[in-house]
């Protein structure tokens, strides 16, 4: 077999070429960026088996979607941790239904519910009522809205007899119990519209009626203004009012934990001092924070909740 005849200068370049490979082949291993959901760390957050004593578990009935509904809700329970003293973790569901089952079997402690959620728990589980929302009018009410599309030839309530109509959840005051009503005042049933669905939340309506699922619907007034300036939807009609979203708890939490997040929540400024903690605040229903609610406005859904046999005594 012939020599090969490497020079030593050949010799040194073919050991530094290979060092360079493996150095570099070393190199090219790098640590892959972690994704991290704020979603999924809702999720893990109420999976915890052993959490700290002084957690207190906080629910909401869902209206926007999962994602955007924590990151307005993450920073307004820090606000509570400072001002209580206590450690606050979101317990989230997907419906209205276990929301409130959550709050009244104590699995959570403190949720924002609508009136028609408040007074269902309250008529089945004995949860109380702590605080209000209040809007952008400093009024502790709201109002619901009924919607159609920008090109939609609907224009008025009678135009929506024989026509698909999209409510949000069942257990909706703005999304399902006053659009009731307001169909009931127009002189339309249920029977008269060509057929009727339960959409789970507010945006899963707009988005119904905006594919052409249901040709209008019932939605909170809130994300109605916004879509309306956005000229995404047509407002058909707005409601009276009725008594806003509030904060209910669990009957057995004790007295003093209880006063110490009503006064939390009457001290909150979501347009003042604490604005700068909050993110996308002023698309809830209690955009100016909280007020102590009369009982007579609450009564007012639980007799719209007998009249369609959604509240059983």
């Amino acid at each position: 077999m012939p020599q090969l005849n490497i020079s030593p200068y050949k010799h040194f370049f073919l050991i530094t070429l290979l060092l360079l490979i493996f150095v570099g082949t070393g190199c090219e291993k790098k640590e892959t960026p972690k994704k991290v959901s704020l979603f999924k760390r809702a999720d893990t957050a109420s999976a915890e088996k052993h959490p700290q004593p002084n957690t207190l578990w906080f629910g909401f009935d869902l209206r926007l979607g999962p994602k955007e509904e924590v990151q307005i809700y993450t920073p307004f329970l820090r606000y509570l941790e400072k001002a209580t003293g206590k450690r606050f973790r979101i317990r989230f569901t997907k419906n209205y239904e276990d929301t409130i089952d959550n709050l009244g079997k104590g699995m959570t402690h403190f949720a924002a519910v609508g009136t028609l959620s408040y007074v269902i728990g309250s008529n089945k589980y004995g949860t109380e009522y702590l605080v209000s929302g209040v809007n952008k009018e400093g009024d502790p009410r709201y109002h619901s809205i009924i919607f159609t599309r920008p090109d939609s030839n609907i224009e008025e309530m009678s135009d929506l007899r024989s026509r698909c109509f999209a409510f949000g959840s069942k257990m909706s005051t703005q999304g399902h119990l006053i659009p009731r009503q307001m169909l009931d005042d127009a002189g339309i049933e249920l029977d008269d519209l060509e057929k009727h669905i339960y959409t789970g939340s507010h945006m899963n309506a707009v988005k119904a009626v905006l594919n052409g699922e249901c040709d209008a619907g019932g939605i909170q007034d809130v994300l109605a203004g916004r879509l309306a300036s956005e000229k995404q939807i047509k407002i058909i009609k707005i409601s009276t009012p009725y008594p806003s979203s509030l904060i209910a708890y669990n009957s057995s939490l004790d007295p003093d934990t209880v006063e110490a997040v009503k006064t939390a929540l009457l001290a909150f400024e979501p347009e003042g001092k604490h604005e700068q903690l909050l993110f996308d605040w002023d698309k809830t229903e209690m955009p100016l924070g909280f007020t102590v609610l009369n009982e007579f406005e609450i009564n007012k859904v639980k007799i719209l909740a007998q009249k369609y046999g959604i509240l059983t005594e």
